[in-house]
């Protein structure tokens, strides 16, 4: 099996990066330049909201850390800008690498046209349970919907339609006492990024198998769907300990239907 992966350049991505490596399946891997991982908070915010704005990313740049650290990857890597993410430098390189699988993960839109070039299947690691949590901050969505038992993450099928693909492979979060919204999230892709490549390099690269399709449209998060005032209900109400508040059995709600055709069980 040879895969090629391209993310986004946080540390979480390369911490995938380095766990598919470590199975001796990753022949290359394209990373695209993202935005600040501490972003500025948007002008006129009041300001206990914008002190709010900035403890939670900064909470979550310390999570991140903490969990992922500072992973090495020893293999080929080309950088690439998001306007260059589709160019036909891009597609050289893919090709280049003659792989049977494409991994992405963090990174914008691959459109058709790239995917077609390749001539390998394409899939899509997502950062949310689909179709429950499409979209984008569907690692913030679930805990602010008081329901942290569906924070989890989804590999399917790559598409035009975002997150829709057919699913191969879902992991769920395990609830830790104590761990505010970003460790239960980062906690997530470790989970994920651990397991996911021995379950890749298993396969046999001339018969991938086929994902599970998806039965409804879920809910699909927008990045206009999230306000810097959403903060207050997860820090001043609930103290960002929401899944303190579920493992007492102070809040109930849905659980999670785990999907994979990697595990027949499922995660």
């Amino acid at each position: 099996m040879k895969i090629a992966l391209i993310t986004g350049d946080h540390q979480r991505h390369a911490y995938l990066a380095s766990r598919l490596a470590a199975t001796g399946t990753l022949a290359g891997w394209v990373v695209e330049e993202r935005e600040a991982f501490l972003p500025a908070p948007p002008p006129g915010l009041p300001a206990e909201t914008e002190a709010l704005f900035k403890r939670h990313f900064r909470l979550r740049e310390e999570a991140e850390t903490a969990v992922f650290g500072t992973p090495q990857v020893d293999v080929s890597r080309f950088g690439v800008s998001r306007e260059d993410l589709n160019a036909p430098a891009t597609i050289d390189y893919l090709r280049s690498l003659e792989p049977d699988l494409v991994i992405s993960y963090g990174c914008h839109k691959l459109e058709a046209p790239l995917r077609e070039a390749v001539g390998a299947t394409f899939w899509n690691t997502h950062g949310g349970l689909s179709p429950q949590y499409r979209g984008v901050i569907t690692h913030f969505w679930p805990s602010y919907m008081l329901e942290p038992q569906m924070t989890g993450m989804t590999l399917h099928e790559t598409t035009d339609e975002l997150d829709g693909g057919a699913i191969i492979h879902q992991s769920g979060a395990v609830l830790r006492r104590g761990d505010g919204v970003h460790l239960l999230a980062a906690r997530t892709v470790k989970a994920y990024a651990d397991t996911i490549g021995p379950l890749l390099a298993r396969l046999d690269p001339a018969a991938l198998p086929a994902g599970i399709r998806q039965k409804s449209t879920g809910k699909l998060w927008t990045s206009r769907d999230w306000r810097p005032e959403h903060l207050h209900l997860v820090y001043d109400h609930h103290g960002d300990r929401i899944v303190d508040a579920v493992l007492d059995g102070r809040l109930e709600g849905r659980e999670p239907k785990l999907l994979s055709v990697l595990e027949p069980q499922g995660a």
